[in-house]
């Protein structure tokens, strides 16, 4: 008759462990790390409309509708919002943008800054 196994981690487990979080680390760092297109570029659009195309430089717009106003920020590194006069504060909250498919939205002033490119990568950072 065989005896059933005692339990107790062994050097294998912790090698098995350590691959798994080896393997997750390398996955997660090259979606994180992602080069963004070369040639992506800001689309803003106001209302329904698209209002201006903003290439990646070191800028700063304010744009306003419904009453609101929204502070944009651009450098080669990414776009946000610094600030806005809206009441929930998302855009501001929603961070740097940078690669396509990316958007910050303000609601309320009906403001949509969107990260379009002509080369999106395959690798999305949502699975499931």
């Amino acid at each position: 008759m065989n005896k059933s196994p005692d339990g107790k981690p062994n050097k294998y487990d912790a090698l098995v462990v350590l691959v798994v979080l080896a393997l997750a680390a390398a996955l997660g760092a090259r979606v994180w790390f992602a080069p963004k297109s070369p040639a992506a570029e800001l689309v803003v659009s106001v209302g329904n409309t698209e209002c201006e195309r903003i290439p990646f430089d070191d800028t700063e717009r304010e744009y306003t509708n419904n009453g609101y106003t929204v502070h944009l920020a651009v450098t080669p590194d990414g776009a946000w919002v610094d600030h806005a006069d809206c009441p929930t504060q998302d855009c501001v909250r929603t961070g740097v943008i940078s690669r396509p498919g990316q958007s910050i939205v303000c609601l309320p002033a009906r403001i949509v800054i969107a990260v379009e490119g002509a080369e999106e990568s395959g690798w999305d950072a949502i699975a499931g």
